[in-house]
């Protein structure tokens, strides 16, 4: 029997399914260096200005960037609707990746643990977004709810676009 990890631990059981079963991936090549790209997830005057699908906006209520720290934030959709968020940062290793727990809320039950690796290819960054779900009927749900695999495409692109427009020209001066 496999021990539970203590990213896993409390969480919920998954049973039997493997993770690749409750994982979604995406990814995309930004143009920009990858400290450059790193930056804009170190503050929530940056993740505000980006962060979430188009038509969405964000607002910080507490910015901790640490680990065990914690990014509150609530997501504003263009309906109108509010969807409160709560990440807190597992892990930290600058400029290459980021780890947390992603929920609404402190104790959610559908939490879900998340990746942001940022890989050198050039001079762009290839940004790869991974959650793994606690169940693979949560996977789906959010899926087929919440068009989430369109939203985080969507969102690495706001991110592309807010480097790109807010890094400096190449022999510019500070």
């Amino acid at each position: 029997m496999k021990t539970p990890s203590k990213a896993d631990s409390g969480r919920g059981a998954a049973g039997d399914e493997p993770e690749a079963e409750r994982e979604m991936v995406v990814r995309r090549r930004v143009r920009a260096p990858r400290e450059v790209v790193f930056e804009a997830f170190t503050s929530a005057e940056r993740l505000d200005r980006w962060w979430g699908p188009d038509g969405f906006r964000t607002t910080t209520s507490r910015f901790e960037l640490r680990p065990g720290g914690r990014w509150i934030f609530v997501m504003h959709g263009p309906d109108g609707t509010d969807y409160p968020n709560q990440i807190t940062w597992k892990e930290i290793v600058p400029p290459e990746r980021l780890a947390y727990l992603h929920g609404s809320g402190e104790g959610d039950p559908e939490s879900f643990d998340a990746t942001i690796t940022l890989v050198e290819r050039g001079s762009e960054t290839e940004v790869t977004l991974r959650a793994v779900f606690p169940t693979r009927a949560r996977l789906e749900l959010v899926r087929e709810r919440y068009h989430a695999e369109e939203g985080g495409k969507q969102t690495l692109g706001r991110l592309a676009a807010f480097v790109e427009r807010t890094r400096p020209s190449p022999g510019a001066r500070p």
